[in-house]
């Protein structure tokens, strides 16, 4: 057996750390709370705690640790700049201080930047060198693959399309974020229910109308409630809107749309199509295009954060790599 690699997925309520091996198979894993409020020196040594639960014990040589974290992240430095989620942490070196405990190369990314990486090494974009990929949850994320590289940019803040700016209501100024992320479907839900429109939604939040959330919206709208139809419309027609931008500015083989809020189906993704058809410039930019639902759900930051080791922080290309080890 080859090398092995150690993943950190750093979240505001969990540490997940785990060994896989150079194909990036799961070999162990360790799940803890990540119980931030207790202070950043605290926070880290639970961090330390969990990658030695999944050291090999034969001695076997790590190649190196790769880190998923939330928020802005500067991969050249590995510095977390302000994750969310995570009280205490400002400007923290987290790559330095692994590196200084282990001996080992750190590599670190931003968490859908890692998402990225891992559906093109073992999921829906296998095989693809031209990636968008776009989490649609609480909030936006994305991740972009050029050539088989990761775009990181000048300082590794690149590729946030969640925060593309939209034009709407008569020429406010929002985002992708802001329109068609799950909090704020259920925004749009709560202000037309207490304009007074007629939904299932209502019956369905017990009458309190603060319980709505896209998960809520998701299941009326597959029980056929018009109200919650339009609404979900809305957020595949804001994503197809973002899509349509990346597609005329990076032109890709394959879109990717994973995050909780994806979880809707057709009923999103048809409305998205359709505005991708409608508003690129010319069908050469969809033509062959794919737009596939992510497919490695939960374990996509473990198996990101080992391709951050094998790429050598997305640098390397991605295709070329897995290729090479499953030859």
């Amino acid at each position: 057996m080859g090398a092995q690699l150690v993943s950190l997925d750093l979240g505001g309520t969990q540490i997940r750390t785990a060994r896989l091996d150079e194909h990036l198979n799961l070999l162990q894993r360790y799940d803890t709370l990540t119980l931030a409020e207790q202070g950043l020196d605290t926070t880290i040594d639970r961090i330390k705690a969990a990658i030695m639960q999944v050291l090999p014990q034969d001695g076997a040589p790590i190649a190196g640790i790769g880190v998923s974290a939330p928020g802005a992240l500067n991969p050249q430095t590995g510095v977390l700049v302000a994750p969310p989620n995570l009280r205490g942490w400002h400007n923290v070196p987290i790559g330095d201080i692994l590196r200084e405990a282990f001996g080992v190369p750190v590599y670190c990314g931003n968490d859908a930047n890692v998402a990225a990486l891992a559906e093109v090494a073992r999921g829906a974009a296998r095989g693809f060198r031209h990636v968008i990929y776009i989490t649609v949850s609480t909030g936006i994320g994305s991740g972009i693959i050029y050539d088989g590289r990761l775009l990181l940019g000048r300082e590794g803040l690149a590729a946030e399309a969640g925060h593309m700016p939209l034009v709407v209501d008569g020429g406010r100024v929002s985002t992708l974020e802001k329109e068609a992320a799950g909090p704020a479907l259920a925004r749009r839900a709560r202000s037309r229910l207490e304009a007074g429109e007629s939904s299932a939604l209502r019956e369905m939040a017990g009458g309190d109308l603060s319980r709505i959330d896209a998960r809520m919206i998701g299941q009326a709208a597959h029980a056929g409630d018009a109200l919650a139809r339009e609404i979900v419309a809305y957020g595949g027609f804001c994503v197809g809107l973002g899509i349509v931008s990346l597609l005329h500015i990076f032109n890709p083989d394959v879109v990717v749309i994973g995050g909780g809020v994806s979880n809707i189906g057709d009923l999103l993704f048809t409305p998205m199509w359709e505005t991708v058809k409608r508003y690129t410039l010319d069908e050469a930019y969809w033509r062959d295009l794919r737009i596939e639902r992510a497919q490695l759900g939960g374990d996509v930051s473990i198996v990101g954060a080992g391709a951050l080791v094998l790429t050598h922080g997305g640098q390397a290309d991605v295709t070329q790599v897995i290729h090479i080890l499953n030859d």
